[in-house]
């Protein structure tokens, strides 16, 4: 059973920063990509960064490119998202992710779909005001 617990969502101004923290447990995901994406209300969830497992590639939206770093630690088990110059468009729901069944893969276009990731978690919130 793989859990992926995120952390350190909150309020922010805009211009402000956050960093997100995802903490996996259950399985080996060093072979793995992990990612975060976001939900903001009435919207479909939509990618927002992945690092492949051996952090030589980085993707970002484009929504996010320059503000956003993501970055993983297997030794913690961990991926964070540091968030910087946050916008009121950033606020959302973010979910952490893991892929589950594809090691080593480093394919863009699939990395940024939701249906890649094969272990969730259960969200932390990011409300940026005016």
């Amino acid at each position: 059973q793989v859990t992926l617990v995120e952390s350190g969502g909150g309020l922010v101004q805009t211009g402000g920063s956050l960093r997100l923290s995802c903490a996996a447990s259950g399985r080996d995901l060093r072979t793995h990509a992990l990612a975060w994406f976001r939900q903001a209300p009435g919207k479909a969830r939509e990618f927002v960064s992945a690092v492949t497992w051996d952090s030589v590639n980085k993707y970002y939206d484009d929504s996010v490119r320059g503000r956003f770093t993501i970055s993983r630690d297997d030794a913690q088990n961990t991926v964070d998202l540091k968030m910087n110059d946050l916008k009121p468009e950033d606020t959302a729901v973010y979910y952490c992710a893991a892929d589950g069944d594809n090691p080593y893969n480093r394919i863009r276009t699939d990395l940024v779909r939701p249906v890649e990731y094969d272990y969730w978690g259960q969200g932390t919130q990011v409300t940026v005001s005016s």
